[in-house]
């Protein structure tokens, strides 16, 4: 079962052509490799999900899990950007914006990610430098 930890952990649809650009994205603007991340479809995404009381089969949102508080959607996206290196952190003043409004565009993309962006066969596989910031 996936226990707490002090660093934050992201998860994501693994088979998500969209989702792997952003962790990817997360990844090369992370300077103090602040996150760690997981597929949802990984035992420790899947083990996650259960314990915040998140359906284990729907995979249309990443969450962002931090100091046993989950987020998810829009917020977990604008949380992820302040922690980002560069102008990135500009973007969490969107966090104005009701919720209701931010989170409707970003369903309105997570329900077309697969035909805009494509999917994959398999969850994607971290580089021998990135294992150590996956979880299993």
């Amino acid at each position: 079962m996936a226990t707490p930890s002090s660093q934050p952990t992201l998860l994501f649809d693994g088979v998500c052509n969209l989702c792997n650009a952003a962790v990817t994205f997360v990844i090369n603007h992370d300077s103090k490799k602040h996150f760690r991340f997981a597929s949802l479809q990984s035992q420790t995404g899947q083990d996650i999900l259960r314990q915040i009381g998140r359906p284990t089969d729907q995979f249309d949102s990443f969450v962002l899990w931090e100091n046993g508080r989950f987020h998810e959607q829009s917020t977990a996206a604008l949380l992820v950007a302040r922690q980002l290196s560069g102008g990135w952190p500009l973007l969490y003043g969107f966090i104005i914006i009701p919720k209701a409004i931010r989170d409707a565009v970003y369903r309105f993309v997570a329900r077309n990610r697969y035909r805009w962006f494509g999917r994959r066969d398999a969850c994607m596989l971290p580089t021998p430098e990135l294992k150590a910031r996956f979880l299993a």
